[in-house]
């Protein structure tokens, strides 16, 4: 497979040389070749037993989505070679934009030229692997560049739909991060929850803290951490905090036991705390008192309901954070620092950065598309045999 037009490199398939070696070469591609024809459309594996009877031609596909995205191609590329090569052909792919590009809607991401009988079967299955991670990278990176000293850790792996998806929001991730990074020096994803994929973060395993499961077994937010520093003594220590909903009282105990680390910088506090129930000393009024304190203008401009919960609502609000931070400055707690999980997306750290949040570090899976109506990516032939045809109304794709 030739790859043009692009940063993603060139690479030409070798194809293999005999059938025992094609078939062998297919258990390293995921899904394998001998398994396409199941997970494929049924109407393209049909058309591909039409054009076997009545004669092949050389087509090329624009691949589109529409709406705004940033084009994370990788996975989709990576597997089309390895089609190509197992199948012994050659498909040539015009790249439109590079990897961490925005890309407008309704505008060519790619164009893949080849043996219509060699591609016709592949489509839904490099279009799976295209379109919602191209959404992912674009929650990724607005995230990222609207906390750009906030480090990120990718906890998605528990919501997705198997590891296959779950390898495709950690590579958008690590797309819409170094994006990100390029665009304003952002901190952006350092890592993710699983060894699996966390390669693509240039990290040798997976990042974690603790779950609640561990709290409840230990039955006390001290005990835990004593318990995780004891079997991972190597280790920077990050706490949960909201189990028994004691989060200022427990984070004050927790920093009180382990006062070096605190110096040291390797004591984290993460606030989990559900929606439905303010944190351990705020409630409503508080919660405005807080950040007239801290951030005025954060309020007094026209919000929506969802904005006004992000703010000064239950859970991890914008006040919530700050009153823990307050009063761990307060116990000569300054080092300690704090971590945020629960419903961070991009309009949740839109509104977190307008409040200038305290936080060091943000666990999120919300990255991961909420509308998957908008990751469907389509693919459509726009030349056969050399003559430009597209259906009516898809004029657009056309190769200028």
């Amino acid at each position: 497979m030739a790859i043009s037009g692009g940063n993603m490199g060139t690479v030409k398939s070798k194809g293999a040389s005999s059938p025992d070696e094609t078939r062998a070469g297919s258990d390293d591609i995921h899904p394998r070749i001998e398994d396409i024809p199941a997970l494929t459309d049924t109407y393209f594996n049909k058309t591909r037993e039409i054009v076997g009877k009545f004669g092949d031609t050389r087509v090329t596909y624009a691949v589109f989505m529409r709406r705004p995205v940033i084009s994370a191609p990788r996975l989709a590329l990576d597997w089309l070679e390895a089609v190509a090569e197992a199948r012994g052909v050659t498909f040539d792919i015009d790249l439109q934009f590079d990897e961490g590009r925005w890309v407008g809607a309704g505008e060519p991401l790619l164009y893949i030229s080849g043996s219509f009988h060699e591609l016709v079967d592949l489509e839904t299955l490099y279009l799976q692997k295209l379109g919602a991670a191209c959404v992912a990278a674009y929650n990724a990176a607005a995230m990222c560049v609207d906390l750009p000293n906030v480090a990120f850790m990718a906890f998605d792996a528990r919501h997705c739909a198997g590891p296959d998806m779950a390898e495709l929001m950690a590579y958008a991730a690590s797309v819409g991060s170094a994006r990100a990074k390029r665009k304003v020096s952002a901190i952006g994803f350092v890592g993710n929850a699983t060894d699996a994929t966390s390669h693509f973060f240039d990290q040798a395993g997976g990042l974690g803290t603790m779950p609640h499961a561990l709290i409840g077994y230990a039955g006390s937010t001290v005990r835990a951490a004593e318990m995780f520093q004891e079997t991972h003594p190597g280790e920077a220590l990050t706490v949960l905090v909201d189990f028994f909903g004691r989060e200022v009282t427990d984070s004050l105990e927790v920093c009180r036991r382990f006062p070096d680390l605190v110096a040291d910088g390797k004591l984290s506090l993460r606030l989990d705390t559900p929606g439905g129930r303010y944190i351990e000393g705020l409630d409503p009024s508080q919660s405005y008192a807080v950040l007239e304190r801290h951030a005025p203008d954060a309020i007094r401009g026209y919000r929506t309901e969802g904005e006004l919960r992000h703010l000064i609502g239950g859970g991890v609000s914008a006040a919530a954070l700050w009153h823990l931070r307050e009063r761990l400055d307060e116990g000569g707690f300054e080092k300690a620092k704090i971590v945020a999980s629960s419903g961070f997306g991009p309009k949740k750290c839109r509104v977190m950065a307008a409040a200038d949040v305290p936080i060091d570090a943000i666990g999120t899976g919300s990255f991961l598309p909420g509308d998957w109506q908008e990751t469907y990516a389509t693919s459509d032939i726009v030349e056969y045999g050399g003559t430009k045809r597209v259906k009516v109304g898809r004029e657009f794709l056309l190769q200028k």
